[in-house]
């Protein structure tokens, strides 16, 4: 057992400035971490423990499911990501490793980076010595910190620029055989969540920049969360806003015919979908509004309703690997026009050639016949009808989900919540094995070489950290789960020194050691009210009091972290009542 006045527990009365949210104030106030830089925060004693408590709970699930843990390096030959398919990718957000001598000079393509994942490296690693199909169905793993140029981190270890990650990777011969792993570690993913006391919810999510057939997230719901979870608890639908989908639109969906011949009208003035709305009475259900964004150097257009938003994240079923927004001069030379007064109608394009494609959201079908911009300064077009009038290349989804929408399952009413990502999964399948530079290549049984089928599943470690603390916290302070707490009992002598207290001290703690806990004893010169507060703060989910007076009254106080009540409890019965009550704990 450990002895505060031995220790280093540096507990604050205040939150610093720095800390925006409560898991941060936390963090910092319960003597977890300390700031080295921006988005860089050290471990103190208190803190390291909590995280070796998770990454032990996620080892062990891990290997339970088959996994075998690994250590690739941190800093990595940037041939291996340049090699691969996500280098112009991801290069923006990886550091660069070069000497800091005096008279050293960076170089213009970097030769070392600090990896922020490590497909490119195991992917090389594995693929050369894994050759045949007897060596295939393997998963590995690594606990490993990471580096990500953050342009504004926050909120602690939530987005922070050096992290620490539990990143899996598997092979496996069959497509099958891939989609079995990737259940198993679903599955194994609940198991380690679930073990660390969180509410958590799996959702299905976008593959973005590291591709693959589809991806689960593992996501915390908190109102500081960075995405939004779109769910339906009836049906047990449950996806990331950019991977969402509902039933808007009907499938038997009948295409409206023309209403009238295209009519052009005067808007001066009018440049927004909500100018337009308020001026002419026209709403935004029956506008259409046309985005213009570059997706590798090309051009292309997306039409959506008025009343909605494209969700970026969905522009990647396109095919382009980079997506940004059209400059207004990009969008002037192809379209004639500038935004305000953009569509999509034939022969209203001024350069249609310089557009390498126009693609219009699935839900522009309920409008049929409505109005857009005819590519002239204030100028709009009304009777304009899907079928008949928009020039479209291809329909899709590209729309973000609203909050009361049909949901796709069951049809009840969609609804949206903030949530942390904790843990993402993907299977990959040949993306990175397939590589003529690095490929994981195995000879199955009939001679011929095949690229090994791959799944990647990460875990924030830090992050899951905090996010315990955000979901696990009251007025008071943090309140540890039993099972990640940095010690699950604290035993506070409010006499230190008194020898009958003293002793109990040590038999009460060295009797919760036996029977599994981890004890802390606040031994501090310190008054009972200090003691107590600090106690509730940093956490520790039982705590076991010893005074002078109680002693007295031959009884000890016992209080369990996230309960009102206080036991008070005969020092004959006290070894007993703990121990019973930590073998319920760790069950």
């Amino acid at each position: 057992m450990d002895y505060w006045s031995k220790h280093y527990i540096p507990t604050l009365k205040e939150s610093p400035a720095e800390a925006e949210i409560d898991s941060h104030k936390l963090l910092l106030r319960a003597g977890l971490v300390r700031k080295i830089g921006s988005g860089i925060y050290a471990f103190l004693p208190l803190g390291a423990k909590a995280l070796e408590n998770v990454k032990r709970l996620c080892c062990e699930e891990m290997n339970r499911a088959g996994a075998m843990e690994l250590l690739m390096p941190a800093v990595v030959p940037a041939e291996y990501w340049k090699a691969g398919p996500r280098w112009n990718a991801a290069r923006e957000i990886m550091y660069q490793v070069a000497s800091a001598g005096e008279k050293a000079e960076f170089p213009e393509e970097p030769a070392f980076v600090l990896g922020p994942t490590h497909e490119e490296i195991v992917t090389p690693l594995i693929g050369g010595e894994a050759t045949s199909y007897r060596d295939m169905g393997k998963t590995f793993y690594q606990v490993q910190t990471k580096f990500r140029n953050e342009i504004r981190p926050r909120y602690g270890l939530m987005r922070a620029r050096e992290f620490i990650m539990k990143d899996g990777y598997s092979f496996d011969a069959t497509d099958e055989e891939a989609t079995e792993t990737y259940k198993r570690m679903a599955a194994a993913y609940e198991k380690f969540f679930a073990r660390c006391g969180l509410k958590f919810i799996s959702v299905e999510a976008d593959t973005g920049v590291m591709g693959g057939a589809f991806s689960h997230e593992f996501m915390v719901p908190a109102e500081v969360g960075d995405d939004d979870v779109v769910y339906n608890l009836e049906s047990g639908y449950a996806a990331n806003v950019e991977k969402a989908t509902s039933g808007i639109v009907p499938a038997d969906l009948e295409e409206a015919a023309p209403v009238g011949e295209i009519e052009k009208f005067d808007t001066p003035g009018v440049k927004t979908i909500e100018k337009l709305a308020q001026e002419f009475g026209i709403p935004a259900e029956q506008q259409y509004k046309t985005l213009l964004f570059v997706g590798d150097d090309k051009l292309f257009a997306v039409v959506v309703r008025g009343c909605d938003q494209v969700e970026e994240a969905k522009l990647g079923a396109l095919g382009y690997a980079l997506i940004r927004p059209a400059t207004v001069d990009e969008i002037f030379e192809a379209m004639g026009a500038y935004p305000g007064s953009l569509g999509v109608v034939k022969g209203t394009i001024k350069n249609r050639e310089k557009l390498d494609g126009v693609y219009a959201d699935n839900a522009i079908r309920l409008v049929g016949n409505g109005v857009t911009g005819a590519n002239e300064k204030a100028m709009h077009l009304r009777n304009v009808n899907v079928s008949r009038d928009l020039d479209i290349d291809k329909f899709g989804d590209f729309r973000k989900v609203q909050v009361g929408e049909p949901c796709p399952v069951s049809g009840k009413p969609l609804e949206i919540q903030r949530a942390i990502e904790v843990g993402h999964i993907f299977k990959l399948g040949t993306k990175y094995s397939d590589n003529e530079q690095y490929g994981a290549l195995y000879v199955d049984k009939d001679g011929n070489r095949q690229p090994a089928v791959m799944g990647c599943y990460g875990i924030g470690i830090s992050r899951t950290l905090q996010s315990i603390i955000e979901q696990k916290h009251d007025k008071n302070g943090i309140v540890w789960p039993w099972s990640v707490a940095p010690y699950q009992v604290i035993i506070t002598v409010l006499d230190p020194g008194m020898d009958e207290a003293d002793t109990l001290a040590l038999q009460l703690g060295r009797a919760a050691e036996a029977a599994g806990a981890s004890v802390l004893v606040d031994d501090r010169e310190e008054r009972p009210g200090v003691k107590f507060k600090d106690a509730d703060l940093i956490g520790i989910p039982l705590r076991v009091t010893i005074g002078g007076r109680g002693l007295k009254n031959g009884e000890v106080e016992m209080k369990w972290r996230d309960q009102e009540d206080v036991m008070k409890v005969a020092i004959a019965d006290a070894e007993r009542v703990l121990v019973e009550g930590i073998e319920a704990k760790s069950q």
